[in-house]
């Protein structure tokens, strides 16, 4: 993979990470390295350097709320789950996603050359 093609999958992952972290945090909520394994089943390798600061951003934004509870090893782990804003969030990042994605599908077809 070329320097180019490596950063705009970096930009495209950025892009869909907020909307797929809600997404996922809305099925089932969820603690930082489980997303990043949640995100790596679908497909999508991350890591919890660009999972944690999205959390953050969500968490600081009240799109997302915190619970701590135990972990089978270690410290504590914080969950995180969505808040009524974090649910309304989701369905606009959702609909602008599908908008976008009709819009390069439109763009990409071959019989609109």
């Amino acid at each position: 993979m070329s320097r180019i093609q490596a950063r705009q999958d970096a930009q495209l992952t950025r892009a869909a990470l907020p909307l797929l972290v809600l997404h996922l945090i809305q099925r089932h909520e969820s603690y930082g390295y489980e997303l990043v394994e949640r995100l790596s089943a679908l497909g999508l390798e991350t890591s919890t350097g660009l999972v944690y600061p999205v959390l953050n951003r969500l968490e600081r934004d009240a799109l997302v709320v915190t619970t701590s509870k135990p972990s089978p090893s270690g410290p504590p782990r914080k969950y995180f789950s969505l808040t009524n804003a974090g649910v309304a969030a989701l369905e606009v990042a959702t609909s602008q996603w599908q908008q976008t994605a009709d819009v390069v599908s439109q763009a990409l077809d071959p019989a609109k050359d």
